[in-house]
């Protein structure tokens, strides 16, 4: 039997109960078209929807929008001669494209979490699993430093961030991925949950970073570890791959990995 596009979406929306307001749908495509292929990745790049294409899929699953804003589509930058362009390829080539970002991090434990929980080697050391984050607790002690290298090994990172002593002696972790390394998510994280460590992808550097460092200074052994955005939920995206091969096995599913956007200088 043939596999359609809105089958792939209502399998992967039918996890859990709908969510109102939002940002998930097919950004592009029909949602009657047979699949030929599917491609996933973390972020719809031109360079990502190129590629997915040049494998032959013809839907790609993306976590965060084409258009450069958290919500809404190209209309606020119609005019711009980069987003007319990009517009241009994925009207041309016919591709659909599907973002799965809210359902797939209502998903219990939150799918982006749990792929970056897998691939850190950690998943038999979860002790609580949150909406927001996961509740790690080593076996053993492990210096910051140690941690942080191992993390930046495992997920192929060229660097992480990190605030807090090298040689800070950390055991219980908060994993929060994406864009929940603000205060609002990782102060009251340490406080209730007695945590060593957070490790997340990016927040504000004037919140969390800052409590740490007061923590610091008050003989309190705190640490806090950025991977980036990208960098902490990639995992999750390929995951969800990994999930989709075994569940369409009758059409390719591959993984589009993201250049690094970053460089340090």
């Amino acid at each position: 039997m043939a596999i359609k596009v809105h089958d792939v979406i209502e399998y992967l929306e039918g996890e859990v109960e709908t969510i109102d307001n939002t940002v998930d749908g097919l950004n592009a495509g029909v949602s009657s078209m047979e699949v030929s292929g599917i491609a996933v990745t973390f972020m719809a790049s031109q360079q990502a929807i190129e590629e997915a294409i040049a494998q032959g899929a013809n839907l790609l699953i993306t976590h965060e929008g084409e258009y450069f804003s958290h919500r809404g589509g190209q209309e606020q930058w119609q005019d711009d001669p980069i987003v007319m362009e990009k517009s241009r390829l994925i009207e041309q080539s016919g591709i659909a494209i599907y973002r799965f970002h809210d359902y797939w991090h209502a998903y219990r434990p939150d799918g982006i979490t749990e792929g970056l929980t897998q691939t850190l080697g950690w998943s038999e050391y979860v002790k609580e699993v949150l909406p927001y984050a996961s509740i790690i607790e080593l076996p053993a002690e492990h210096s910051v430093d140690e941690i942080a290298y191992a993390a930046k090994d495992k997920l192929g990172l060229s660097y992480v961030r990190v605030v807090g002593e090298a040689s800070a002696k950390c055991r219980r972790i908060g994993l929060s991925a994406g864009y929940r390394g603000g205060g609002a998510v990782c102060i009251p994280l340490f406080h209730h949950y007695e945590l060593d460590l957070i490790i997340s992808g990016e927040g504000q550097e004037w919140e969390a970073p800052e409590y740490v460092r007061d923590a610091m200074h008050q003989g309190a052994n705190k640490a806090f570890l950025l991977l980036g955005h990208a960098e902490s939920e990639e995992p999750g995206m390929r995951y969800l791959a990994s999930i989709l091969e075994r569940e369409f096995c009758q059409v390719p599913v591959s993984f589009v990995k993201q250049t690094p956007l970053f460089r340090i200088v």
